[in-house]
């Protein structure tokens, strides 16, 4: 009889109809291992997987979606954990996921995070999920995105997805998000000519942390050169100008003042029309990378074109054959029409 029941748990760990009821009723378990059956590289359980997303997509999309990226040393744990509890302290539900194509070389420092986290990782209205190891960008960012659309049906109303990676991954959560968080330290000046300025031009709210105690003169320093500098770049909307405020996470300070500018934000987006647009073609541009990279998938499993694409590369390399002939030679495989 035990036997009999520890084998339909084992089913239920990964079937949809199982774990989209769950999730609908808003268990934590139940969405934990809803990310672990996304997350899986196994076919079985992708197809599962996308069963689930299926059976959960129409509650998806009510949550405020935050991509957050901030320097090591700029305090971001403590940040997520005071700004998470000061929205569950406003009757919020709150998730936080990572981005982070390192992970499978450092292990990922969300999972330090997590502990430092320890008071909001603990809260029942709080979900912290670290990103998988192992994987490149689109992969991992795949990945978060289904996961943010699980949490969203879980009835999670804020969902802020950390860019703890470098380079492309700040892009990539900007993709999936409504609003960009860009967290600085008070430095400013020499601090500000190491940002990159494709960064900067994510931004939507740019806010100055460890605003407090002797800090906080070079803090509002800093908070007017990062200001002057994003008036001289191009904003992203004709519908908002991205914003600097201040904050002190050690102290709790100024996070009613970054919420309020985030609900302004996402009022003026709503009522332009401009969020369900951004997030229309954030979904398009979604299906073209699933395609770009199923392609390539294919095409790695391709028997013959695993043994043709060696060659091809040392051809290019040597500049016997055209890199668009090499591809066409490589796509003709899964595609024999384009070779007649």
């Amino acid at each position: 009889m035990g036997s009999k029941s520890g084998k339909t748990s084992q089913a239920g760990r990964t079937d949809p109809s199982v774990l989209a009821a769950g999730i609908r009723a808003g268990e934590r378990a139940a969405l934990a291992r809803g990310i672990t059956l996304v997350e899986s590289s196994r076919t079985d359980h992708q197809d599962a997987a996308q069963d689930l997303l299926a059976k959960v997509l129409d509650l998806s999309g009510g949550a405020v979606r935050i991509g957050l990226s901030g320097a090591p040393g700029v305090g971001k744990s403590t940040f997520i954990e005071a700004f998470g509890l000061f929205l569950i302290s406003q009757g919020l539900k709150v998730a936080v996921l990572a981005v982070d194509p390192s992970s499978a070389r450092t292990g990922g420092s969300i999972l330090g995070d997590k502990t430092r986290m320890e008071f909001l990782a603990r809260h029942p209205a709080a979900f912290i999920r670290p990103s998988p190891s192992g994987g490149t960008l689109g992969g991992v960012a795949r990945r978060t995105r289904e996961a943010m659309l699980l949490t969203e049906a879980a009835g999670y109303d804020v969902v802020l997805i950390e860019t703890v990676g470098v380079g492309q991954s700040e892009t990539a959560v900007a993709d999936m998000v409504d609003m960009f968080l860009l967290l600085l330290s008070p430095g400013g000046g020499d601090e500000l000519q190491g940002i990159k300025r494709g960064i900067m031009e994510l931004a939507d709210l740019v806010v100055v942390n460890k605003a407090d105690g002797d800090l906080k003169p070079a803090a509002r320093r800093a908070a007017a050169e990062y200001g002057a500098a994003l008036h001289l770049m191009r904003p992203k909307s004709q519908n908002w100008s991205p914003k600097v405020a201040l904050a002190s996470a050690l102290k709790g300070e100024g996070l009613e003042d970054i919420w309020t500018l985030i609900q302004d934000f996402r009022a003026k987006m709503q009522a332009s029309g401009e969020l369900d647009g951004q997030r229309a073609e954030q979904a398009k541009t979604w299906m073209w990378t699933e395609l770009r990279e199923g392609l390539l998938s294919q095409l790695q499993t391709h028997a013959e074109a695993s043994q043709l694409v060696g060659e091809l590369e040392k051809e290019v390399a040597k500049g016997g054959v055209t890199p668009t002939t090499a591809a066409n030679r490589l796509l003709a495989l899964l595609f024999p029409e384009r070779a007649s």
